[in-house]
C-alpha cells in the first residue's frame, strides 16, 4: 500500500514522503495513528492544501519535545531483579517497567515512547533511546542489578559478572589444587602400613638366636 506521511517515521520518510508500505503495518499503525494518509488523489489534494499547517504543528511539537528532552535525556534509573549466577534475568524488563522508573525520578515518559528492540533479560547497564518526537529522540542508561549494592557498583563501571566469575574461578582452582595439603597426608597414610608391616620379621630374626642357645645348653 502507498501512503502519504504526515510526520518522520524512522526508516520510512519525512513529511510529504510517499512511501511504499506492507499493508497490515499501515492499517494497523501507520493510518490508526495519524501517521499517514491513502495515497489516493483525493488525499494528496487534501495534504497539498494544508501542507504548510502540518508542518507548522510539527514543528511546534519538535520544539516542545526538545524542551522535554531536556529533563530526561541522562536519566538514570534502577531496577532491581532476580537472576541466576550467570546475570540472566529470571523475567525481563520491559518498556512499562522503564517508563514506570523513569517517572519515579521526574521524567514523565509514555512507555510508547521507550524504544526496546527486545525486552532486557540481563543485569548491567543498558542504554535505551527514548522517542519524546520522530525527530527527538534521547539516552536514558537503565542500570539492571540483583541489589542496590550490585547496581552501585555497576554505576561506578565495575563489572560484577567478570568479578564473579573471577571469585568463583579462585574458589574452584583451590578446592580442586593437586599440591593441596589433603593429598599429602593421604600418601603419607597409604606408606604407613608398609613400615608397620616390616617390623614383625625383624624382631622375629632376633628373638631365633635366644631359642637356639637355650637348647644348646639344655
Amino acid at each position: 500500500m502507498e501512503v502519504i506521511l504526515l510526520e518522520r517515521v524512522e526508516k520510512l520518510g519525512a513529511i510529504g514522503d510517499v512511501v511504499k508500505v506492507k499493508d497490515g503495518f499501515a492499517r494497523n499503525y501507520l493510518l490508526p495513528r495519524k501517521k499517514a494518509l491513502r495515497a489516493n488523489e483525493s488525499n494528496r489534494k487534501v495534504f497539498e492544501a494544508n501542507r504548510s499547517r502540518i508542518e507548522a504543528e510539527n514543528a511546534e511539537k519538535r520544539s516542545d519535545a526538545e524542551t522535554s528532552g531536556k529533563g530526561v535525556e541522562g536519566k538514570s534509573v534502577k531496577l532491581i531483579r532476580q537472576a541466576s549466577n550467570t546475570g540472566q534475568l529470571y523475567g525481563s524488563v520491559s518498556a512499562r517497567d522503564i517508563a514506570e522508573a523513569l517517572e519515579a525520578v521526574g521524567a514523565k515518559v509514555g512507555k510508547s515512547q521507550v524504544v526496546l528492540d527486545r525486552p532486557i533479560k540481563a543485569i548491567g547497564l543498558h542504554d535505551v533511546k527514548i522517542a519524546l518526537h520522530p525527530e527527538v529522540q534521547v539516552l536514558v542508561k537503565v542500570n539492571v542489578a540483583r541489589s542496590p549494592e550490585e547496581a552501585d557498583l555497576q554505576a561506578q563501571g565495575i563489572d560484577v559478572m567478570a568479578q564473579m566469575f573471577e571469585r568463583d574461578t579462585a574458589a574452584f582452582t583451590e578446592a580442586y589444587d593437586p599440591n593441596a595439603e589433603p593429598g599429602a597426608t593421604a600418601e603419607a597414610a597409604a606408606e604407613a602400613p608398609a613400615d608397620a608391616a616390616a617390623e614383625p620379621p625383624a624382631e622375629a630374626a632376633a628373638e631365633a638366636p635366644a631359642e637356639e642357645g637355650e637348647g644348646e645348653q639344655a
